[in-house]
């Protein structure tokens, strides 16, 4: 019988201006990991981070639309593997955890096995507000979706090939990690986390993370989605504010109108009959919308099906 053949790794590592780190980064996770290949995506980047590297061996691919969720449709695309670890550039994930990830996502055949920081850290590994605001965003995910999520922003993951090849990618910027949660919820890929250490920036390399105006993009990346996927429970919220500010407003005429048969407040009736039909198109909205959403469920997952077969006849 044939020996069997060890998978292809691929180590992904998005980067913009850090030319202080990426040495190291390179060098640790081609100590832990010999086999897999290294792909550092340089995003347009100053400080010759892509020279540093190409130096140091990695394969280095330029990435010229601005925007970390747009380096990492760029890696999706054009980087082959059975096995994906993504890390950033900045040397505050430990390489050393990269086997164990790895190993946890090819044994228990999940899809996504995300590094989750919010155990082990050190006192300036978080910048202000970013602890705080990391635990909201994953709590607002786990309420939203049913789905119990610790980390919805780190950025150590590893991904299945089924996974990469069967999630669009739409975010530009730093709303990239929690759209790739969301993806892995909303199309029932197997996710898992496991906790690791998480380091802090070594001199010289500064985040490029926006506390409030990417925070921003994270709430309405939530937002935008769960009515996408979840369109019946958003617009039927919308349809119950709809329906309480009609009733709202208009209970004055109403009470007037049997005090009195005459509807003095004429404006506020037909405000309050404007937001009932609201109330009612939001609700007809959410559930054509929802109809729309198990079609193309279905759909997408037999897709999924037809490519898992092709997988195996080109395997024999």
């Amino acid at each position: 019988m044939a020996e069997p053949v060890a998978p292809k790794v691929a180590i992904l590592v998005p980067c913009y201006n850090e030319a202080s780190t990426i040495q190291k980064v390179v060098e640790d996770f081609r100590r832990v990991l010999p086999d897999a290949e290294i792909y550092v995506f340089d995003n347009n980047s100053t400080d010759g981070t892509a020279d540093v590297a190409s130096k140091v061996g990695a394969r280095v691919f330029l990435s010229p639309l601005q925007g970390k969720g747009n380096v990492v449709r760029h890696m999706f695309d054009v980087v082959d593997a059975d096995w994906y670890i993504m890390a950033d550039g900045d040397d505050t994930y430990p390489a050393s955890e990269a086997p164990r990830l790895l190993q946890s996502a090819i044994s228990t055949a999940a899809d996504m096995v995300v590094g989750i920081r919010l155990d082990r850290f050190t006192t300036k590994s978080f910048r202000r507000f970013h602890k705080f605001g990391n635990r909201l965003i994953s709590g607002l995910i786990s309420k939203l979706f049913g789905v119990k999520v610790s980390d919805a922003l780190s950025g150590y993951r590893v991904f299945s090939r089924a996974y990469v090849r069967g999630v669009p990618i739409t975010s530009s910027g730093f709303q990239i990690e929690t759209e790739l949660t969301l993806h892995a919820i909303t199309k029932k890929f197997v996710f898992l986390e496991s906790p690791i250490e998480y380091g802090e920036r070594p001199e010289g390399s500064h985040s490029k993370l926006n506390t409030y105006r990417d925070g921003m993009l994270i709430v309405s990346t939530i937002a935008l989605l769960f009515k996408d996927y979840k369109p019946l429970p958003f617009f039927s919220v919308a349809a119950a504010v709809f329906v309480a500010l009609s009733l709202l407003t208009g209970s004055l005429p109403i009470i007037e109108y049997y005090q009195t048969g005459l509807v003095p407040h004429f404006p506020r009736a037909i405000l309050a009959a404007s937001l009932a039909l609201c109330g009612l198109l939001s609700l007809a909205i959410g559930i054509i919308l929802d109809t729309s959403n198990k079609y193309f469920r279905e759909h997408y997952e037999m897709h999924r099906k037809v490519l898992l077969s092709l997988r195996k006849d080109d395997r024999g």
